[in-house]
């Protein structure tokens, strides 16, 4: 257990100051709900890949309750209010966890390359589960929707973690480098916290309209991938 004097120990906005972006909505709500979740994992002696467990677990068991009840979801059997607040609260919850890893081990100094590993694995069995209960409910409410389309919408989603990992290193760089708030809004299309709430929001009041998410995310994501392909080709041919 931690033994720090009281008054030496971080606050929640000594957590938040080191969070690292993800965007204009994981600023303003995600990386702060960490920080208050990494700031009551300090005073219970919690480690970092702790946290990364946590995150893994909760997204997993949310991901699975969604997979699991869109059949009956689709039949009017269970409530789709019931299911998408377990996919808000669960989904949103553990991507704070994921949040707070972070900043947890930021400020306390416990961060290693072993835990750094913990937290992306993590991440993207999270992320995989996610994206298998958006496509369980996307056919259990349309049925014709084409195989095609879950596989392409499976393999795009990971763009994000990729480049969301690719920007931690040294060489990290950005296609659009403008913080004005009218990009920041525009970004928010890429802005996981902000995603995520938005698939749940339509579980929660319009499940029938899943698939036409996974026709848009497939888009964004495909489409920011041959972006930053091209500008990456661009810039090493200079």
């Amino acid at each position: 257990m931690n033994t720090l004097p009281e008054l030496s120990r971080p606050t929640a906005a000594d957590f938040y100051r080191t969070n690292r972006g993800g965007g204009l909505f994981s600023e303003t709500i995600s990386q702060w709900i960490g920080a208050a979740l990494a700031s009551g994992a300090h005073r219970l002696g919690l480690r970092p890949t702790t946290l990364s467990i946590t995150n893994l677990l909760l997204g997993l068991i949310t991901s699975v309750i969604v997979a699991t009840l869109a059949e009956p979801v689709a039949t009017g059997r269970v409530s789709a209010w019931l299911v998408g607040l377990v996919a808000l609260v669960g989904w949103q919850v553990a991507y704070a966890l994921d949040c707070a890893d972070g900043q947890l081990a930021r400020v306390t100094g416990q961060g290693s390359p072993a835990g750094a590993r913990v937290d992306v694995l993590s991440d993207v069995a999270a992320q995989i589960a996610l994206v298998a209960a958006l496509g369980a409910t996307a056919v259990a409410q349309s049925p014709s929707i084409p195989a095609w389309l879950i596989a392409a919408f499976a393999g795009t989603w990971m763009v994000n973690l990729v480049t969301s990992v690719m920007q931690a290193g040294p060489n990290a760089t950005s296609m659009v480098t403008s913080t004005s708030l009218l990009v920041r809004l525009v970004k928010l299309i890429r802005d996981y916290g902000a995603v995520i709430f938005v698939a749940a929001l339509v579980l929660l009041f319009a499940p029938g309209l899943t698939s036409w998410v996974i026709v848009a995310f497939t888009a964004i994501n495909g489409g920011f991938l041959l972006a930053s392909i091209a500008f990456a080709a661009r810039a090493s041919l200079r």
